[in-house]
């Protein structure tokens, strides 16, 4: 079998060829995983604000829920203090417990 340089050549051109082809492919199968991945990517980082949002409105809540529990709780300690003060004027004038009852029933 003879040596034609022509088919080596030709040879040669295709398997060029088609390695070129092979990595355009694998170039393009690239673009999209990285174009996939990217969007993913985005879609997290979207969700993730998402819930920081509503992680912050939550604390926010929770702050203002904690502050109206600090001032009932304040209102209430007042309102036994001042309840304290008038039972103990009444005691010091002579109101025994039961007397003011047997007024209402």
């Amino acid at each position: 079998m003879k040596h034609d340089p022509e088919v080596s050549e030709e040879m040669e051109k295709s398997f060029t060829d088609l390695l070129s082809e092979e990595l355009r492919l694998k170039e393009a199968e690239a673009l999209k995983t990285q174009h996939r991945a990217d969007v993913a990517l985005l879609e997290a980082k979207k969700m993730a604000s998402q819930y920081q949002k509503e992680a912050d409105k939550c604390n926010a809540g929770m702050e203002t829920c904690e502050g109206a529990r600090e001032r009932a709780e304040a209102a209430l300690e007042a309102q036994r203090k001042l309840s304290a003060m008038w039972e103990l004027r009444a005691l010091q004038r002579g109101w025994k417990e039961g007397t003011a009852r047997a007024l209402f029933f």
